[in-house]
């Protein structure tokens, strides 16, 4: 049974969203931050990127980083480019992308439920981005960006969503990078709970370092209140939720900085003991179990024998986990992908003409260009209690950050 909790959120105005409304922290350097940031001193990145408003030398972990950006926040609301709903609410957030929709359930999620399992996980989390996020949360008294979220579709929520999106939302814009938002609040936001109630877990999609983060959070503030019942607003992290169906993966490629000292012909040579190799014009691969590779001559496409991939193997059977175990340790060395110098990875979002620039700059000695892994595969592994491989999923779009804010508690700035 999910927990999931109306709240009172703090949003722009349909006048100012657009311009308040930013990429999520992770997805953009402080350079990035600091460009597109420039003469907009309305952009939420003035929250989630704080060092921006700080000398360039400035540690990105110094507590004057954290304090400017509570100061920041507290500023956006005193001057009313934020204003909180006087009840909590539920809401619907639509993102609309290459003749594409997905909508959102726009709430809060139990973090007790993150400590129990019931919001499952598909990767591990370092310790260092965890302290961030929970400094970041601590010292605004906010979650400042909603978790990305999934759970197994029901015809309940489905009609609720579809209910609740047919008015006029109360935001609706679009982005530079051509994706819609359009936000409505829902009619019965009990109805939602009910719902959410039976479903039997929450995935994360996206987002395992600010869900960390939530959870130490309400932690740190459990151990700190003697009166702690539960149901204080620290315990709820804030969270989108969307229907499995409604999402779309898009591949995670690889590079490889060098062929280990072979030639591309010699490299392509020992793929054919691996799958049946050949040349192609087209680098996106067609089905799972297949990869194209970029390297000296072209594209080819190598296909993993069929008989020799155990599906029903969460893991194992994922083609991140088939070309690291088949293609990248044996044939080229490259060791824990974890660690390893020698590989990289390009989001799928920048399309294959980019492999092709980073192999023929001499960036770059080998390209694979990945079969995206499917929704059905995260859920599956999530479901094993198992961790995927790293960098292998790349959701598009990304949620928008500055829409949405969860305060959890009246700003009491830093705490020790």
């Amino acid at each position: 049974m999910i927990r999931y909790f109306p709240f009172r959120a703090l949003m722009p105005t349909s006048t100012n969203a657009a311009k308040i409304a930013c990429e999520p922290y992770d997805v953009i350097s402080s350079e990035e931050a600091r460009e597109r940031s420039a003469g907009n001193p309305l952009s939420f990145l003035h929250v989630v990127r704080s060092e921006i408003d700080l000398p360039h030398d400035t540690d990105p972990h110094d507590d004057a980083v954290y304090d400017v950006a509570a100061k920041n926040l507290q500023s956006m609301i005193g001057s009313g480019l934020l204003v909180e709903n006087s009840t909590p609410s539920i809401y619907i957030y639509r993102q609309t992308w290459q003749a594409r929709e997905q909508y959102g359930v726009v709430g809060c999620c139990d973090a007790a439920q993150y400590r129990s399992d019931l919001i499952k996980k598909h990767e591990k989390t370092r310790p260092d981005k965890e302290d961030d996020r929970t400094r970041h949360m601590v010292t605004c008294s906010a979650h400042a960006e909603p978790v990305f979220m999934t759970f197994r579709d029901t015809d309940r929520i489905g009609r609720l969503i579809q209910s609740d999106a047919a008015g006029n939302p109360l935001i609706d814009f679009t982005a530079g990078d051509g994706v819609a938002h359009s936000i409505w609040q829902v009619a019965n936001p009990q109805a939602y709970v009910d719902a959410f109630a039976e479903l039997d877990a929450l995935y994360i999609a996206d987002g395992h370092h600010r869900t960390a983060g939530g959870e130490r959070t309400a932690t740190e503030r459990q151990r700190a209140n003697p009166n702690h019942t539960g149901d204080e607003e620290y315990n709820r992290i804030l969270t989108v939720a969307f229907p499995a169906t409604h999402l779309r993966i898009l591949a995670y490629n690889r590079i490889v900085k060098d062929l280990g000292g072979m030639t591309a012909g010699q490299v392509m040579d020992k793929l054919g003991s691996v799958g049946t190799i050949s040349p192609t014009t087209d680098p996106v691969p067609k089905k799972a179990g297949t990869v194209c590779i970029y390297a000296g001559s072209g594209w080819h496409l190598l296909e993993f024998p069929a008989s020799s991939i155990d599906y029903t193997d969460p893991i194992n059977s994922l083609d991140v986990a088939l070309l690291q175990s088949r293609v990248l340790e044996p044939v080229l060395g490259v060791g824990d992908p974890r660690t390893d110098a020698r590989i990289g990875f390009v989001g799928g979002i920048r399309g294959t003409r980019e492999l092709e620039k980073l192999v023929d700059s001499g960036k770059a000695g080998v390209a694979f260009s990945m079969f995206p892994t499917s929704i059905e595969q995260l859920l599956n592994v999530s479901d094993a209690g198992q961790i995927m491989p790293p960098k292998s999923t790349w959701f598009e779009p990304k949620l928008r950050s500055g829409l949405f804010v969860h305060q959890f508690e009246r700003f009491q700035g830093r705490h020790p």
